[in-house]
């Protein structure tokens, strides 16, 4: 895909500054540009890059004046780094903008779906799936019986949807993510094997979810397992049977959350973390990377650790850990001291 200067500054609401007939067909860093190329600068760090670089157009914010001949052609713009994020935005809706349904395929005859939908090669519709507009389903995805999904929905490839799961208007699901999996639901019996308890619940995701690659949000045993509008999950990310996560909150690779644990909205939570089940979290929590939380958590709390304290209260804590070994060193001076001074005595 090519495009112009004056195409772009259309796109941006910018003004351009140079050749406006100039096209372009590929994006890069500012030190890496070359012809062909879109680049932007924002960090004001990078600017001695924007003399050298070969990129045929640049994005910069309105108030730059350069001291130098340029060899780039322009943009200003109101702020280089909001509008080349709305770039990469619409450049990627125009890369995905797929349609039609390719073959080979399954689509129950009972499925319905919307307007201007794709789906790629040996994906999978069950029975009773209803789709919405402007979905894309990339090749090798599973969507089970009874699934319902909004519109504007996109998952990548090799993704499962499992039956009854109910996915939201805007949700982007990456390759490999599986919704509604069996939750870990097993009781130990007289022979101290395991029976296998039905999870008969299922999976909602409201509106805008992105969900990471590899991650797993379990079925609910009863009920649902819930995802509020906005939640963001990285990529491997283990969410068990009936959590609830409000809305706006983010969690980073690696997290583990076990059973019936509710999170509240806004908070941010860092990679590698573990949650036991059954706990609340309140709303605005930051929890710091490899933390252990075992037990429920005001709204506003920032913590770090295994088990996890209060972020202050750990940071401190943690300088007199690292002089552990000189404290040791002094104590053991004092009583060797102490034995000089009672035998001396």
């Amino acid at each position: 895909m090519e495009f112009t200067a004056s195409q772009i500054a259309g796109i941006l609401e910018g003004e351009v500054e140079g050749n406006p007939e100039i096209a372009v067909h590929k994006l890069a860093k500012i030190e890496e540009g070359e012809k062909g190329s879109l680049t932007f600068l924002a960090n004001p760090k990078y600017t001695p890059y924007i003399y050298s670089t070969e990129a045929s157009i640049t994005i910069v914010n309105k108030d730059f004046v350069p001291e130098q001949t340029l060899s780039t052609t322009l943009i200003k713009v109101d702020d280089a780094y909001k509008s080349f994020s709305k770039l990469l935005e619409y450049y990627n809706q125009v890369k995905n903008n797929k349609t039609g349904i390719e073959e080979p395929v399954f689509m129950s005859d009972s499925a319905i779906h919307g307007s201007d939908f794709y789906m790629g090669a040996f994906s999978y519709l069950g029975n009773d799936v209803t789709i919405g507009d402007n979905v894309k389903i990339y090749p090798n995805v599973y969507v089970g019986d009874n699934v319902i999904i909004g519109n504007d929905v996109v998952v990548f490839a090799g993704a499962k949807i499992y039956s009854e799961s109910v996915i939201g208007n805007g949700c982007v699901i990456h390759s490999g993510a599986i919704i509604g999996a069996d939750g870990f639901g097993f009781t130990p019996n007289s022979n101290g094997e395991y029976t296998k308890v039905p999870q008969t619940g299922n999976v909602i995701l409201e509106d805008h979810v992105d969900v990471g690659a590899g991650t797993t949000i379990d079925r609910a045993t009863l009920g649902s397992t819930i995802l509020r509008r906005g939640v963001k999950l990285d990529n491997q990310i283990q969410i068990a049977h009936n959590v609830e996560i409000g809305e706006h909150t983010a969690i980073a690779a690696q997290t583990g959350i076990a059973g019936s644990t509710k999170i509240g909205r806004h908070c941010m939570i860092g990679g590698q973390v573990g949650i036991v089940g059954h706990i609340t979290i309140g709303d605005r929590v930051k929890i710091q990377a490899q933390s252990g939380i075992g037990r429920n958590v005001k709204d506003d709390e920032v913590l770090q650790g295994s088990p996890a304290l209060n972020y202050g209260d750990y940071n401190k804590s943690y300088v007199h850990f690292k002089n552990l070994p000189k404290l040791v060193n002094r104590v053991e001076e004092i009583e060797k001291q102490s034995k000089r001074e009672q035998k001396a005595t």
